[in-house]
């Protein structure tokens, strides 16, 4: 009877892993890097966020000539005049501050543009992620490079050339 419950409990248990879940991952990193217009776009920002950060550098320089001055002159100032150089300073400053925050900050002018040229992208690769999901029957798909730690992974799993085929390009051709 034990034998009986026991080979009935055996072949339940290894008829369950019959309908064990389907998954595989893919890298999103490498597929992005396979993506011209992605490259594109990240040069743009690139390009844009150095062209930024040259005219916040400018307006903080400026800040600091006018505290350098400021402090080599303080001792011949009037009171007045101290406070009216003070105040110069710290509305430049403000201003420089101001001027980061509205392009890097959150929602920032980089922000929005990341938005404009990268989420199109992005829900290209999610939807070819779907389509190559339902196309191999799998039931989940990990993206190597997110939080999730993959300890071990099998090449075989890799879905990631057939995201990037799928998205009508040619693998590992322009990755960097």
């Amino acid at each position: 009877m034990k034998r009986l419950l026991f080979i009935f409990v055996f072949v339940c248990v290894s008829g369950m892993s019959a309908f064990a879940q389907r998954f595989a991952y893919v890298d999103s990193e490498y597929i992005l890097n396979n993506i011209p217009e992605y490259l594109s776009s990240q040069k743009q920002l690139d390009a844009l966020s150095q062209q930024w950060q040259k005219q916040v550098d400018v307006r903080l320089a400026e800040v600091e000539q006018l505290y350098k001055a400021y402090q080599a002159d303080m001792v011949l100032l009037t009171p007045d005049v101290r406070r009216t150089r003070e105040n110069e300073i710290v509305e430049k400053e403000k201003a420089a501050k101001e001027f980061q925050r509205l392009k890097f900050g959150f929602e920032g002018e980089l922000y929005q543009q990341r938005i404009r040229l990268i989420k199109p992208i992005q829900e290209r690769v999610a939807k070819a992620i779907q389509a190559v999901a339902e196309s191999n029957q799998l039931d989940l798909i990990l993206d190597k490079n997110s939080d999730v730690i993959l300890l071990y992974t099998s090449s075989r799993l890799d879905k990631s050339n057939e995201v990037i085929t799928r998205l009508g390009y040619k693998p590992g051709t322009l990755e960097q």
